[in-house]
């Protein structure tokens, strides 16, 4: 009997376009399908030729809803795929409002560059109708492995796949672990007793500020817009980011540790996922779901103005008086926070807040690193604004939570795949996990078939 074999085909080498095959005598199986983003021609990467036939494959498991996970889904179904997807109930709620949104951005830019679009909504449309949900803690039998779902805490909806082989070996693929405590979500689940382990390392090279500072950082920042009268621009991205950040503006706000400000939301699929959110209470923490009880409506506050149409966004720069601006997308790769940089950038008065990983090769990352003009949309616009950084509002564990993570289970674990990251960051991790709990870990060749003992 020939042993199960893992091969990646994307998430190596990068942080985005996870892609990973699980395969056994029997079965097939896709964990995530993203999209590459932030690479040199990834728009040509993504619409080339998948490395496997996707007729071929019975099973795609989606851990969550981030685009560079779900991402080319509906070009696997335009391709051939006709099985089965899994997810929890959320993130398939989430992954339609995703799907949709980047069919009508793809139509769109083929439409410019005169280019077939990689997929259009047709197909999104076709992928969720193979969709199946899966709660989580409840144990779904296949052919030849069991599959038991458990909270990422990256996302709502979010979640870490165990597969349990007849053999009663295991391997976890982990999806994007989430820093907890997170504002709104529940605690990434403990995991013990797994034989290889599948995970991310967006961030494992270095840890993020703690809680307390980024809170801390985040008052002072908004505080120091609203005495000097002026704009804070935040890109956000859509799903989750954009609620953690209502949520903590909404705590200032009732806290009277902020004083009243106009809020723009300017990002139509953030307003739709937000709605999804709204529509939700079990799936946060213990303080969240206490406020919620008590009739809070956590995610909307006075003075907050969710701008859906294009006319009431282009007015937002006429409005007087302090402001912040919450727009997507979260690395200023497109979307409506575009126009407010070329409006905003040049202002001295105000300021720009990053608080979400900038990808190599996105506006975000070069205006990070320190640019004193950028290009937006063929124009040069300078860069005056304060610029400012908080990574502790990222949905992603730092090194130091990641090590903590394999740690819990490091008596049983043969090997750690580590993979979705930098290449440096990647490394540096593979090499803790080595030095720090003695556990074989490597970062995984594109491509390469890796033989189980499962």
């Amino acid at each position: 009997m020939s042993k199960p074999t893992l091969s990646c085909f994307g998430g190596v080498g990068y942080v985005t376009g996870a892609n990973f095959l699980l395969e056994t005598e029997t079965s097939k199986s896709l964990i995530d399908c993203g999209l590459l983003q932030g690479v040199e021609n990834s728009d040509g990467i993504n619409a080339d030729k998948f490395d496997y036939d996707p007729a071929t494959i019975d099973f795609l498991f989606i851990t969550h809803a981030h685009i560079d996970h779900i991402g080319r889904v509906p070009k696997l179904v335009k391709d051939g795929f006709k099985g089965v997807i899994y997810s929890t109930k959320e993130t398939k709620e989430l992954s339609r409002l995703m799907l949709e949104d980047m069919a009508r951005i793809n139509e769109s830019n083929a439409q410019e560059r005169g280019v077939e679009p990689i997929y259009t909504n047709i197909h999104a449309e076709q992928a969720l109708n193979l969709w199946q949900a899966i709660p989580y803690h409840e144990s779904k039998k296949f052919a030849d492995f069991s599959l038991d779902l458990f909270d990422a805490g990256h996302i709502l909806g979010s979640a870490m796949y165990k597969f349990t082989f007849p053999s009663g070996k295991s391997m976890l693929f982990t999806g994007d672990l989430g820093n907890s405590p997170s504002p709104l979500l529940r605690d990434t689940e403990k995991i013990v007793g797994v034989d290889y382990i599948l995970m991310d390392s967006v961030y494992g090279d270095r840890n993020h500020e703690d809680h307390s500072e980024r809170d801390r950082r985040f008052k002072e920042i908004v505080n120091e817009v609203i005495a000097k009268k002026g704009t804070l621009l935040i890109p956000v991205f859509s799903l989750e980011r954009t609620q953690v950040l209502l949520f903590e503006l909404d705590n200032l706000l009732e806290s009277k540790q902020i004083a009243p400000v106009s809020v723009f939301l300017d990002s139509p699929l953030a307003i739709r996922i937000t709605a999804v959110y709204e529509r939700t209470d079990s799936e946060y923490n213990k303080d969240v779901q206490k406020e919620l009880s008590g009739g809070d409506d956590i995610f909307r506050f006075p003075k907050l103005r969710m701008t859906g149409k294009v006319r009431d966004s282009m007015q937002i720069a006429n409005e007087n008086g302090p402001k912040i601006i919450l727009a997507g997308s979260g690395m200023s790769t497109a979307g409506r926070i575009l126009g407010h940089e070329a409006n905003f950038l040049p202002d001295p008065n105000a300021t720009l807040l990053l608080v979400g990983y900038q990808a190599p090769g996105t506006l975000g990352r070069v205006i990070e690193e320190g640019a004193k003009q950028v290009t937006i949309k063929g124009q040069n616009i300078p860069v005056r604004a304060r610029i400012e950084k908080i990574d502790g509002f990222s949905a992603h564990k730092g090194s130091d939570g990641l090590v903590d993570f394999v740690a819990d289970t490091k008596d049983s674990v043969k090997k750690v795949f580590v993979t979705m990251g930098e290449p440096r960051s990647s490394i540096f991790l593979a090499q803790r996990l080595k030095d720090e709990l003695d556990v074989d870990a490597l970062v995984p060749e594109r491509g390469k078939r890796y033989e189980l003992d499962l």
